[in-house]
């Protein structure tokens, strides 16, 4: 390849496009430039390349004429094209095509709401204008399935291996006709999803053959990335027919801006994918395109930071004006192949980047006692403060008037003309207004401006730091043991906060920093995948392995021949996609020096979740990234340049400014130094800011900062840390138990939660998951504490799950463990997790029974045990506990799956672990007095939030009492009277309440504690930290014994479900807050016993368990959502392919029951249907609420419709086809062919609806 050509790299963001070009024998020329100036140009890239012709040419190209591509080698290209089209919703219209039954899947999705404190549960709109449901179906081979069942089916082989079935073969000519009908209608792209394609694409491939003759941009999910669930692989269908034809029509609008085109001329033409690899232009699609600008800069930092010997790895720090993205380098690009995108599900390789709200421009409030910095952005216009355009309080400000950024070294481009320097003097005035609001509310410390401007910096720095941590400790890495490459145009000013707040001691800074996207271009390689999915035991297969990996290598390799590269500039990364047998978490394992991938594998798994299972290992895909590498840029890295320097000091500095670093020694004078004019190889100590044309770097005092060649090098001195935040150990520990656990239950549909808890069992903060278990796993805890107090040693673990013991209902199964100072015995706090297992035996499999009366028919019932005692997990005791007690009782079973409920607990434990290791380092970082004394704080920043929340409910209504009567579907009422005080107390009185039921519908008093809470933080309206404060203010009547206060004996099952929203309604209600949702989680489970044979063989039983969305209710400013999980619960649905893999069933339709959401002003949310049908005789049984009373409507809103529970059948003597009511709680035993069919209630509507009669309301 030609070496005398110019190589350019252009990173086109939202406000600016970078260029960086390498021009041989000449130094390389950066150009920042306007994305969007039309009064001078059409296009910033096409604009980019013609000044960088003329620099390099001395000619003058006019503008609007073809350019030559003659002296360029290539040209490489970075875009926020997609990117901004699926944030704006600007992409292309496009219909889908799904199967038959499945219309509204990707409308449903997983079912969760994005924030479970929104009452509105809005969630972004789908992409695609339409759906044409197609008629096909292939459904896999499960070994309990009855083969009769399936002998009408012709069997097939999927990729993986694994033995399927054609339910309904494929209707070409229906789909042939439905495509012309779509096309006439001017769509021109589709999307297509099919069930079970990941393994069996044919159908898909059928379809992608008609489209493209039809002339349709196609997209099936099958190829884009052929992994199991069919909703992200699904909505990544749609995400890339949304935004390919979008890529495309960008790149056709800029091809004639060039003479011959783009890629005429010998001129390689590559754009960046998510996956930090470049692709040649004509194959760059939209699903690849999304992270195309962050991912250069990943590979940027990669680059140009890493040091092959030392082996730091790096955390990339991009901070910008809205956003700031993190990322971790330690020697290979780190892939996620699961993401979440402006609510769009992604499946496909992208770098993995964390992203939060926090940048130059967010918005600074005070707000419940709490600093708090965005997510809310001041963006271009208005701006910050300082801007002169009226802009509110921002990071900007903050770090303007303490004298950390110069006005003086920024352009005057300001005010309404555009034409002055930042405005300092609005910020001082905004500061102190802003200060005396903050010191008549805070009683006590009176602070200045100076303080609460840092104040704010600091809450910024320490958000920034959250996905920092997620990216390492929640992975089991130290934090401090990387380097920060920090970059973007705000990263200079925070990044000496940001890496001390880590304890990481190293900071690089590159001389490109501010231009690191395009720059990475430059240094990126061309890189082709290919994957596949399989199905196949690690140990035995290994042939199997190798034969697909060499198909895949052929693949990939002879795809980049055909670009150029030779046989030797070809590096290929193997990959197997690897997890335990029964566990839903897999990890992509890259090929070990050793070969090895089982114990890279298995150490991987260590590390992450603290431990690992006696299981098989099994492969769920096989991956290969090849890599061509050109003739790229290379330099030395820092740690070389450090060590290759002969430091000396500095000239003297530009100025001397006053810079606020801390309260003690307030402003200090600090010298200003140019970058340009330090030169190379020189050591100055901080305080210091460093300003180049683009970034101003500030140096804290103590710092040691070493100008490079090609970087400038900070050292920190580590010290004492200031502050902190307790959410972050419980976020990790949701992040363990969901990665590790087994049952589908607590993996695949997120039914479990985390906690901290002070050293008394007070809730000090928790992972938001599962609201009914926040407010109630205080009970537990206390409990636990109040029983075992001075008996409990280092390595010992509690399990409970009894409601005498603060359990909600027994599958609901808690694990304690105290944390200990150490070398102590004082407990310091504990930490809790609580996860619903799938079984734990009882009556009925899924331990959900409709039926029960008494608590011994719903399972194990455990109030309180060592499930680790002295670091050794109790087995024997386990299994008795789960197993044998259990089935000791009249129609009973133990638990149908004990090494399930087994490998959960050990989730759980690892869970705990994992939050108290993160504690424990708070503690050696901060001191105990510290975090003790911050955990108490923000208790009563949570119960000032509702204090004030009250008081403006007093004002409101008067202060009268609120009185609110509701029924359960059995009659049985629930009764509340509130009564709110001046000084923002509250009573929550439920006298008149009905008595314990003979059913399971009673709650224990934890439940109702739960669903004040909940509601009291929903309306709080702001991100308060739920936990005990909330009901510091609140007083709370239950009559004993009630059907919210039942005996000890009482069966509860189906009281944490059905009642527990109902107390949530009454108490919105109440509240006047919004329109009754569904009132139900729809709890379905089917199942088999445990069978033993005439040799006393034991086959195994399972049990199966959901919860199903519903209808939300409808507010006075949003409309209720439809298909969705609503207030106590805020679990996922399994995926179809996962159930159907899983369990001897067919998922035959889930959708959208239209028009059942309540009329109104606004309509309530619609509710769904979800039909199974089995293939084995099961055990099936409902537990549901809604049947008989409708959910309320609110204000003239009209009540949302019923729910209805279906069993389909055959009557075994006449044949004939019966469909009967099971009622709102039943149990069926289900024959091979019979189908349950749930139909969910929709939400009440909110508001008398308006009616238009000629012209006139």
């Amino acid at each position: 390849m030609s070496s005398n050509k110019i190589k350019i790299s252009i990173d086109r963001g939202g406000t600016f496009t970078d260029v960086h070009a390498i021009v041989p024998g000449k130094p390389d020329i950066v150009l920042k430039l306007l994305s969007v100036d039309p009064t001078n140009y059409q296009d910033a890239p096409t604009e980019g390349i013609r000044r960088v012709l003329e620099a390099v040419t001395g000619e003058t190209l006019p503008r609007g004429k073809p350019l030559r591509l003659d002296d360029i080698e290539c040209l490489r290209m970075g875009t926020t094209v997609a990117t901004n089209a699926l944030l704006e919703r600007k992409g292309t219209r496009f219909a889908l095509l799904t199967t038959r039954g499945f219309r509204d899947l990707l409308r449903i999705g997983n079912q969760a709401r994005p924030d479970i404190f929104d009452l509105s549960a809005k969630r972004p709109d789908a992409l695609f204008e339409q759906v044409v449901e197609v008629d096909e179906r292939i459904i896999p081979s499960h070994p309990r399935s009855s083969q009769e069942a399936l002998s009408s089916f012709r069997s097939i082989e999927g990729i993986t291996g694994e033995k399927f079935h054609v339910a309904r073969e494929l209707d070409t000519e229906k789909v042939t006709a439905d495509l012309q009908a779509l096309k006439d209608q001017g769509y021109r792209s589709i999307a297509v999803a099919l069930i079970n394609s990941f393994a069996c694409p044919d159908h898909e491939l059928k379809i992608g053959e008609i489209a493209s003759k039809l002339g349709f941009s196609v997209s099936l999910s099958s190829q884009l990335q052929p992994m199991i669930k069919v909703v992200p692989r699904g909505m990544s269908a749609t995400a890339d027919a949304y935004l390919t034809p979008v890529i495309k029509s960008y790149i056709d609008s800029i091809s004639p801006n060039f003479e011959g085109g783009l890629g005429s001329h010998g001129c390689r033409v590559e754009f960046m994918q998510s996956d930090g690899g470049l692709v040649d232009f004509r194959q760059f699609s939209g699903l690849k395109a999304i992270l195309s600008g962050p991912a250069a800069g990943v590979v940027g930092y990669a680059s140009t930071s890493w040091d092959e010997k030392a082996r730091v790895p790096i955390i990339g720090f991009d901070m910008g004006g809205t956003s700031t993205d993190v990322s971790r380098f330690d020697g290979h690009l780190d892939h996620t192949f699961s993401s979440t995108i402006s609510g769009v599900s992604i499946q496909a390789p992208q770098l993995d980047i964390n992203t939060v709200a926090a940048g130059g421009g967010s918005i600074l409030f005070w707000r419940n006692g709490l600093f708090m910095v965005g997510p809310e952005s001041a963006s271009a216009h208005p701006g910050p403060a300082c801007y002169r355009k009226g802009g509110p309080l921002t990071v900007t400000d903050a770090n303007l008037f303490l004298g950390r950024l110069l006005p003086e070294y920024f352009p005057k481009i300001f005010g309404p003309n555009e034409d002055q320097p930042l405005d300092r003097e609005i910020t001082r005035k905004l500061f102190e207004e802003l200060t005396q609001q903050i010191n008549l509310e805070n009683d006590g410390t009176q602070l200045t401006p100076e303080q609460v401007a840092l104040g704010f910096l600091k809450v910024a720095d320490e958000s920034m730091t959250r996905p920092i941590r997620n990216l390492t400790e929640a992975r089991g890495f130290e934090t401090s043991n990387h380097h920060l490459a920090s970059f973007g145009g705000a990263g200079g000013q925070h990044a000496c906060n940001v890496a001390a707040s880590l304890n990481i001691s190293r900071i690089i800074i590159h001389k490109h920093s501010s231009i690191l996207s395009a720059y990475g271009l430059a240094l990126a390689e061309i890189v082709h995948e290919a994957q596949e999915p399989m199905a196949a035991n690690y140990v035995g297969s290994e042939k199997l392995v190798a034969s697909k990996l060499q198909d895949l290598i052929g693949r990939t390799t002879e795809q980049l021949r055909g670009q150029g590269f030779t046989e030797k500039q070809l590096r290929h990364d193997i990959y197997l996609n690897m997890r335990y047998e029964g566990s839903d978490t897999s990890l992509m394992i890259l090929k070990p020096e050793d070969g090895d991938f089982l114990k890279t594998f298995v150490e991987r798994h260590r590390r992450e979740f603290n431990f690992t299972f006696e299981r098989p290992v099994l492969i769920d895909d096989v991956r290969v990234r090849t890599t061509a590498s050109s003739n790229k840029v290379t330099e030395k890295s820092p740690l070389q340049q450090l060590n290759d320097a002969k430091l000396k000091e500095p000239g003297p500095p530009t100025k001397h400014a006053d810079v606020y670093f801390d309260a003690e020694t307030g402003f200090r004078s600090t010298p200003i130094y140019q970058l340009r004019d330090l030169g190379s190889n020189v050591k100055l100590h901080g305080p210091a800011i460093i300003i180049d044309e683009t970034q101003t770097i500030v140096a804290n005092p103590n710092a040691s900062v070493h100008v490079l060649e090609s970087c400038v090098l900070i050292d920190l001195e580590s010290g004492p840390r200031e502050t902190t935040h307790s959410t972050k150990s419980t976020l990790f520990m949701g992040r363990t138990l969901q990665k590790t656990a087994v049952s589908t239950n607590i993996k695949e549909r997120l039914d479990f939660s985390c906690a901290l808890f002070s050293p008394d069992g007070g809730l000090v903060a928790n992972a938001p998951h599962v609201p009914v278990h926040l407010g109630s796993m205080q009970f537990a805890v206390r409990y636990q504490h109040k029983r075992w107090q001075g008996k409990l040693k280092d390595g010992d673990v509690l399990v409970s799950n009894h409601p005498v013991s603060g359990g909600t209902h027994l599958p609901d199964v808690t694990v304690v463990t105290p944390v200990f100072k150490r070398g102590t015995d004082e407990i310091i706090f504990y930490v809790a997790s609580r996860g619903h297992h799938a079984d734990i035996g009882g009556i009925l499999p899924g331990s959900m029974p409709p039926n029960s009366t008494e608590l011994w028919q719903e399972g194990a019932a455990i109030e309180s045990e060592k499930v680790v005692s002295n670091g050794v997990f109790n087995d024997d005791r386990m299994r008795e506990l789960f197993l044998e007690i259990p089935s000791k009782y009249e129609g009973c079973s133990g638990s149908r799956n004990l090494s399930d409920n087994i490998s959960d607990l050990k989730a759980q434990i690892a869970a705990n672990a994992r939050g108290i290791a993160l504690i424990q380092n708070l503690v050696e970082e901060y001191g105990l007095e510290t975090v003790q004394m911050y955990m108490y704080e923000i208790q009563r920043t949570a119960e000032l939030a509702v204090r004030n929340l009250l008081k403006d409910m007093y004002d409101r209504y008067g202060g009268q009492p609120m009185e609110v009567l509701d029924f359960m579907d059995d009659g049985t009422p629930i009764k509340l009277t509130l009564t709110i005080d001046k000084k923002g107390s509250a009573i929550f009185d439920f006298n008149g309440t009905g008595p314990e039921v003979r059913g399971n519908i009673n709650a224990p008093e934890a439940i109702t504690h739960s669903a004040i809470i909940y509601v009291l933080r929903c309306m709080i309206n702001s991100d308060v930290p739920l936990n005990q404060g909330c009901l510091n203010p609140v007083e709370i009547r239950i009559p004993k014994p009630s059907i919210l206060s039942p005996t000890g004996a009482a069966a509860v099952v189906g009281g944490n479900v059905t009642t527990s929203q109902r107390v949530t309604d009454v108490v919105l209600k109440a509240l006047h807050a919004c329109a009754a949702s569904q009132g139900c989680l729809n709890n379905l489970t089917f199942g088999i016993d445990a069978q033993t044979d005439e040799n006393g063989n034991v086959k195994q039983g399972f049990g199966y368990y959901e919860t199903i969305a519903g209808g939300a209710g409808a507010g006075d400013n949003w409309v209720g959502e439809s298909g969705v999980h609503v207030h106590m619960t805020n679990t996922r649905i399994t995926d179809p392919e996962v159930l159907e893999k899983r369990y001897p069933c067919i998922l035959r339709r889930f959708e959208l029951r239209e028009n059942t959401g309540g009329a109104g002003r606004n309509r309530g949310g619609d509710g769904v249907a979800r039909e199974i049908e089995f293939l084995t005789p099961v055990q099936c049984s409902i537990l549901s609420e809604r049947r008989v009373h409708r959910p309320y409507g609110m204000e003239g809103g009209e009540p949302g419709e019923a729910g209805l529970n279906l069993w389909l059948t055959k009557d075994k003597y006449t044949g004939q086809d019966r469909k009967v009511n099971m009622g709102g709680k039943g149990s069926v035993p289900m024959k091979t062919g019979d189908r349950v069919v749930i139909m969910t209630p929709g939400g009440g509507g909110y508001g008398t609806k308006e009616v238009v009669q000629n012209g006139i309301h």
